[in-house]
C-alpha cells in the first residue's frame, strides 16, 4: 500500500460499510462470521473482523438488523443476522444517495486523470 492509501479506505468504509453489510443480509439470514469472510475477503470492504462486531451490534441496536441463536453442529451456538424492513429502507436510500455520489465521483476523478 502506499503511504496513505490505509487512511483513505479507512475513510471511505466509514461511511460505507454498514450498508454493505444491509446489501450482504439481503440474500438470508448470515451468521457474523461469514458476513466476515465476504466482506474482508478483499481486504478493501472491511479491514478485519473486530470492526465488524461492534458494527453488527450497532445495527441491531439501532433495528436495522434482527438475530436469532442457532445451534451448531460444530460448536457453541451461533448468532444469525437478518436484515430488518427498517435496514432495507436505510439501504434503499442509500443505494438511492449513492449512485450520483459514486457517478460524479467518477467524474471529477476521470477530468482530472486526462
Amino acid at each position: 500500500m502506499v503511504p496513505g492509501e490505509e487512511s483513505i479506505l479507512t475513510n471511505l468504509r466509514r461511511g460505507a460499510l454498514e450498508y454493505c453489510v444491509l446489501a450482504s443480509l439481503r440474500g438470508g439470514a448470515s451468521y457474523g462470521r461469514d458476513i466476515a469472510r465476504q466482506l474482508t475477503d478483499d481486504g478493501l470492504l472491511a479491514g478485519g473482523e473486530g470492526t465488524l462486531y461492534p458494527l453488527l451490534a450497532r445495527l441491531r441496536k439501532s433495528g436495522m438488523v434482527e438475530t436469532r441463536w442457532q445451534e451448531s453442529t460444530s460448536g457453541p451456538p451461533r448468532r444469525y443476522y437478518t436484515v430488518t424492513p427498517d435496514g432495507e429502507r436505510a439501504l434503499d436510500v442509500f443505494v438511492r444517495a449513492w449512485e450520483p455520489f459514486r457517478t460524479a465521483v467518477d467524474t471529477t476523478l476521470g477530468k482530472g486523470s486526462s
